[in-house]
Parts: structure tokens; C-alpha cells; sequence
């Protein structure tokens, strides 16, 4: 899944992107889903996710955003200034993509190396 930053606008630190996965893997663990990979840029995350069918993506994807949204605005105030309309930090879309028969090593390495904000 990659999700991105309203109007792109670059917003994550480090700091930022590591909190972010903390936040992430938690939602993820709530909904019996692993966070295999985690990686982001200033303006947008990757996010390599094994979920059992029975897991709605759309359901999934509302909290990831939701969650990550609310945590950072509360934790970090200096960003809020990226917040759209009072609570719109994510572009309403997102991507998601399947990986049935694709080399999860070539996956791996793709996420891994996104380059990361210093």
C-alpha cells in the first residue's frame, strides 16, 4: 500500500516516519495483520501488509489513516500546519496492490529503499 500526503506536501522527518510505524504496526496488529515492510519519504509511505482475506482492505486502510492522522497531529503540533481542513493530513485515494506470485525479495528491497528524509 502506499499512501500519500494531501497535496503531496512534505511533511515526515525521520522522526516523523518512525513513529508512524510504530503507530501503524499497532493498528495492523488490532486488525490480526502483519506489518512485513515500512518505509516513506517526506511526502508518502510504503506499506507491505499480510492481512487474512476475512479483513476488509477499505476497513484497513480507514484506520491506517485515520489513526496515523489523529497520533501525529497529537504528538507531533509542529505539523499540524499540513493538516487540510482541520483533519485531513492523507490525499483521499491511496494504492494498494496485490502480491500473489510476485518475489516478496523484490518487494522487500523496493521499500527498503526509499530514500528517507534526513
Amino acid at each position: 500500500m502506499v499512501f500519500v500526503t494531501k497535496y503531496q506536501a512534505k511533511v515526515f522527518s525521520d522522526e516523523h516516519l518512525h513513529y508512524l510505524e510504530r503507530v501503524i504496526r499497532e493498528v495492523c496488529e488490532q486488525f490480526k495483520c502483519e506489518l512485513v515492510e515500512f518505509n516513506g519519504a517526506d511526502n508518502h509511505v510504503h506499506l507491505l501488509v499480510n492481512f487474512p482475506p476475512k479483513v476488509a482492505l477499505s476497513n484497513l486502510v480507514n484506520s491506517l489513516k485515520g489513526v496515523s492522522s489523529r497520533y501525529l497531529r497529537r504528538n507531533f503540533p509542529e505539523i499540524r500546519r499540513y493538516y487540510w481542513r482541520g483533519a485531513r493530513l492523507w490525499a483521499g485515494s491511496y494504492f494498494a496492490g496485490s502480491l500473489e506470485g510476485a518475489p516478496m525479495t523484490v518487494l522487500h528491497q523496493y521499500i527498503e529503499q526509499q530514500n528517507q528524509p534526513v
